[in-house]
Parts: structure tokens; sequence; C-alpha cells
């Protein structure tokens, strides 16, 4: 198994690079074009979620990003040591969705929502932070 790191600074602008390391990444593996851009997005999400959540009132936090990779899957770990959230009261106010109106949709907890859709394996501990672990199995 493979296993790559990347540390970011906690900002927006900054996600990009981590798409851009996924997708060499997942290219390498052997991933359809489908697969990695749901990946990436599932990712953006995660990362996303930092930058928002993690450090509300510092500008100096890091996320750091460990791509674990062999010949069937890719595992993405999203860890930042901010301000925690309870991902299990997320989930719960963004679900079920169906026969939802776009208007009345809420904020919180659509981005765990969406990462359990796009990715086979989602997981998250908070505790010292928050650690999102993202799986995608190759489609054969």
């Amino acid at each position: 198994m493979n296993n790559i790191r990347l540390q970011i600074p906690a900002q927006a602008d900054f996600i990009d690079v981590v798409r851009l390391c996924l997708y060499g990444i997942a290219s390498k593996v052997g991933f359809t074009y489908e697969e990695i851009e749901d990946m990436k997005v599932a990712v953006a999400e995660a990362c996303n979620n930092a930058v928002l959540h993690a450090y509300p009132d510092q500008n100096d936090g890091v996320i750091d990003i460990r791509f674990d990779c062999d010949a069937t899957s890719i595992k993405v770990v999203v860890k930042d040591y901010g301000v925690t959230f309870n991902h299990i009261n997320a989930l719960q106010e963004a679900a079920p969705l169906q026969g939802v109106q776009a208007r009345e949709l809420q904020a919180g907890g659509l981005g765990i929502y969406l990462m359990q859709a796009l990715m086979d394996e989602v997981s998250v501990q908070s505790d010292q932070g928050t650690q999102v672990t993202l799986t995608k199995y190759k489609g054969d």
C-alpha cells in the first residue's frame, strides 16, 4: 500500500491543491474519470468543512491529508485539529432528503450526506479535532 501525505493551511485557496493531488494519485491507481470526479467533490467537502468550522477564530490552522492507495482502492483521511462537532447530530439533521424542497434544506450536515453518497465508506471521528476517512473502491 502506498501512503502519500499532504499538509495545507486551513484556507479555502488550498483545497484545489488537494483536489489536484487526488486526481494524480487516483489516475495512477486506475480509477475512471467519473470515480475521480466523485472523489474530488467528497474530499473537497471534507476539507471545506475543516476550513469553515474547525478554526473559526484562527488564521494559522492546518489540515493534514493522507492518501492510502493500492491496486483496488483509495482511502483519503482529512484531519484537522480545531473545534470538534457532533457528526451524528449533523447526519440526523441532513436525512432523509427524499421529498424535501430545496428551500427547506438545512446547511448543517449536507456535506456528510454528500460524502456518503459519493464514496463507498465514510467514517468521522470527532475527538481532538475532526478526522474524516473516505474510501472508494475501483469499479471493474
